[in-house]
């Protein structure tokens, strides 16, 4: 991706040599009361901060979208209206408990001791232990990135629990074990030990009755133990049982005979299918393994067992003991290799993740103000080399994540492979497109730098709460949405991409929020005769009678 610095006069009065079509867009930008209201938020709160974030990357800093979407929350969480006083409140607070989940003041000292080595992005469904507390609710297909805190047996049973932490929490949690691990759990050569680590998936969660307990995770049997290879203990495991069994040595005749592999690859391609039958569809997933020799096998998960492909990722060794050894003809699949590999009952998965590195995207410290609303750096120039360089995560296929990017995004910006992006106009144009599986809208949204079609992908069932939530949207209406992904089009467009159910996606018509209505701070009361007809914010009129 191209990297791109943004420059310009922080002086908001300074003369600027436009034409007069360019000042007015800046003008009109300028005067959104909403966008100025942001600004003025988010320095209150980098002041607040004070020296608390001098060695801070920026990467967890308070990005632009997070300021925005935490106002709007509070505005139709208070639809007679909201004070200043009532928003820096709430996001003060909401600010504090991040800062404090993110980073706890008193965190666990086996934590603490190994996150010091800790590289890994997360994955793209991992969930933290606080905010399993905080929603009280956990999906299916959410994942733990969990560190094991302690093994033990509940009293006068058999049931093994395991209590979890993970590296950006303050809680812990236990879970009940699945009987399929009770083997590695022994005190003295277990595995399943405290300081390791684990990946685990479709879990549910036992929230607390009776105002006594606290929340726990029943067994799940999608768990992943990983190793890591710089580890002596690790690194005897991998050679003494996972080394010795290539692809090529497996014998069907053998596995007749009862006869088990340990087997060790790397992860070439994770594929999604179905397979049609007489009576049902079965979801499945293809994993591609590569081995040492470079021979190739695949890996098969079938219905619930594809949520395990949550856990992986492209690039990562994946150590199968006792897989199930099954021939391709009985897999449904069309392979050049006459066995495949699935996830029996006695399968046990270890992995050494693929370690993915973050791009830094240098930007200077404020944006260019052809493009927006007065930057952050005018309300204290002390912040000019705080975020002179901002870290976002990039994943193996080159997109980026814009989630935490601390200035606001425009059209003018976008590009292939950015996702986590927030936009900020008014709707030029709405249509409805045929689509049997969701109810799919395209939006032309403008700002002051240009247009782009958005793709919003509604679920059938929840289109009508949209509706009736956020208000009917029509032309010229100022809407705010995040979660947004560029792509490119079958037809070689920059195309913009938004799905309901996606992580971090909100969609909020402000025109119709009787907050921003009723909220002084958040609009502008204009007379009839004053509003420019090319306005793309939000404002009130005066009437005379």
């Amino acid at each position: 991706m191209e990297n791109r610095g943004y420059a310009c006069n922080t002086k908001v009065g300074s003369a600027m040599d436009v034409d007069h079509c360019q000042q007015k867009e800046e003008e009109e930008e300028q005067e959104d009361p909403f966008l100025k209201f942001v600004d003025y938020a988010r320095s209150e709160l980098l002041s607040l901060e004070g020296d608390r974030n001098k060695d801070d990357d920026g990467s967890d800093g308070l990005g632009w979208s997070w300021i925005v979407s935490r106002i709007l929350k509070t505005c139709i969480a208070y639809s007679s209206g909201v004070t200043p006083a009532i928003l820096l409140s709430e996001l003060s607070q909401a600010w504090s408990e991040q800062r404090w989940v993110g980073a706890p003041k008193k965190p666990l000292e086996l934590i603490n001791h190994l996150k010091k080595n800790h590289r890994r992005t997360k994955l793209p469904n991992t969930v933290t232990i606080d905010s399993i507390y905080a929603k009280n609710f956990l999906s299916l297909n959410s994942v733990l990135e969990a560190v094991i805190i302690d093994a033990f047996v509940l009293p006068g049973t058999n049931i093994h629990m395991l209590t979890l932490g993970d590296y950006w929490s303050s809680n812990i949690i236990d879970v009940y074990l699945h009987r399929r691990f009770y083997d590695l759990t022994g005190l003295q050569n277990g595995i399943l030990k405290r300081g390791r680590e684990i990946f685990l998936t479709g879990c549910y969660l036992r929230t607390a009755t009776g105002g006594s307990g606290h929340p726990r995770l029943l067994p799940t049997e999608y768990l992943v133990i990983l190793l890591d290879e710089n580890q002596d203990d690790d690194a005897m495991l991998l050679g003494a049982q996972f080394c010795s069994d290539p692809f090529s040595s497996i014998s069907l005749d053998a596995v007749n005979r009862g006869a088990s592999y340990s087997l060790y690859a790397r992860i070439e391609k994770i594929e999604s299918s179905e397979i049609h039958r007489k009576f049902e569809t079965l979801q499945r997933k293809q994993i591609t393994l590569v081995d040492g020799d470079g021979v190739k096998l695949k890996f098969f998960l079938w219905g619930e067992q594809i949520l395990l492909a949550n856990l992986f990722r492209v690039g990562s060794m994946l150590a199968l003991d006792k897989p199930y050894v099954n021939i391709s003809v009985d897999c449904d699949t069309e392979t050049s290799e006459d066995l495949c590999l699935e996830y029996g009952s006695e399968t046990q998965l270890y992995l050494v993740p693929y370690i993915q590195h973050e791009e830094q995207v240098c930007v200077t410290l404020t944006p260019n103000r052809r493009h927006g609303s007065r930057p952050l750096g005018s309300f204290n120039s002390s912040q000019d080399l705080k975020f002179s360089q901002v870290s976002l995560p990039r994943d193996s296929q080159g997109t980026i994540d814009f989630s935490n990017y601390p200035f606001r995004s425009f059209v003018v910006d976008l590009r292939i492979k950015m996702t986590g992006i927030s936009l900020y106009g008014a709707v030029t144009d709405i249509i409805k497109e045929e689509n049997n599986q969701q109810t799919v809208f395209s939006l032309r949204i403008a700002d002051t730098s240009g247009e782009i079609w958005t793709k919003l992908h509604f679920a059938r069932f929840c289109l009508i709460i949209y509706l009736r939530s956020l208000g009917r949207v029509s032309f010229g209406h100022t809407v705010y949405i995040s979660g947004l992904t560029c792509t490119m089009s079958k037809q070689k467009c920059l195309e913009v991409l938004w799905f309901e159910n996606d992580i971090g996606a909100s969609f909020i018509n402000l025109s119709c929020l009787p907050a921003l209505i009723n909220s002084s701070c958040l609009h502008k009361l204009s007379r009839l005769t004053d509003i420019f007809y090319q306005t793309s914010y939000a404002q009130l009129l005066s009437y005379n009678f």
